[in-house]
């Protein structure tokens, strides 16, 4: 897969692939931020891939979805500002089988995005010089 990332001008950063585009920006003194920052697109990754897989889970036994939802949070270590710890509650409504609980856990935990985070790809970065024509 290739993506181009551009800059649009201001604080913004946009990712075009596959016919679409993401936008993000970064806040600056004085300006109100349209788009989620390259950081939080990426969080909201984690939560939002562990619900397609929840999602599809209840699809394929014919559940009903209406009234579940996952609240992301997010910790950070208090001395390194870094995320050390992701919750990812998976809220049902009381007419939820309580049989499926735990099948709903496993679901999550096959998100794609949350795998790469505990097998982390190598980066490869690097400058080229290009034709602008």
């Amino acid at each position: 897969m290739e993506m181009i990332i551009d800059f649009p001008g201001g604080a913004r950063v946009d990712a075009h692939f596959g016919g679409m585009t993401v936008k993000t920006d970064q806040p600056t003194m004085g300006k109100e931020v349209t788009d989620p920052t390259p950081f939080a697109l990426f969080l909201s990754s984690i939560g939002t891939c562990a619900g397609i897989y929840v999602l599809g889970f209840c699809q394929q036994r014919n559940l009903p979805t209406e009234g579940i939802r996952i609240v992301q949070r997010v910790n950070r270590d208090n001395a390194s500002g870094m995320v050390d710890l992701i919750d990812l509650e998976i809220q049902v409504p009381e007419s939820f089988p309580a049989k499926y609980y735990e099948s709903l856990i496993r679901s999550a935990d096959l998100c794609a995005v949350k795998k790469h985070l505990a097998n982390p790809p190598k980066f490869n970065v690097f400058t080229k010089v290009v034709d602008p024509a």
